[in-house]
């Protein structure tokens, strides 16, 4: 599965609310970090064994509506959501922590 951008509130809460697991990277371009964990967490997205999780991004610049709903502070931030609900979230360019969270949406299925 690819990654697919977020471009609207309306459509960040379709997703989440969908019932199926999905990890959404919350990243900015001015941000050096987003841009190095951007690549691994596309591989991550390609990876077989998370097939059943969808992967998005969210630019923060652009949907500052979706940031300011989740109570973005810091970039990159991953969350995972299930059923509409935060389950967890890891802040910062950690593949181990981001590995740990998809892996956690794995288990739901």
């Amino acid at each position: 599965m690819t990654v697919r951008a977020i471009t609207s509130l309306d459509e960040f809460k379709t997703i989440v609310n969908s019932g199926t697991p999905c990890v959404i990277d919350f990243w900015a371009t001015w941000s050096g970090p987003s841009k190095t964990i951007s690549p691994v967490f596309e591989k991550f997205s390609n990876d077989e064994a998370n097939g059943a999780v969808e992967f998005y991004t969210v630019n923060v610049d652009d949907q500052p509506a979706i940031a300011e709903e989740v109570g973005i502070r810091s970039m990159p931030t991953f969350m995972l959501y299930k059923d509409g609900e935060k389950v967890d979230t890891v802040v910062g360019a950690s593949p181990t922590k981001i590995q740990g969270l998809i892996t956690k949406a794995v288990n739901f299925v």
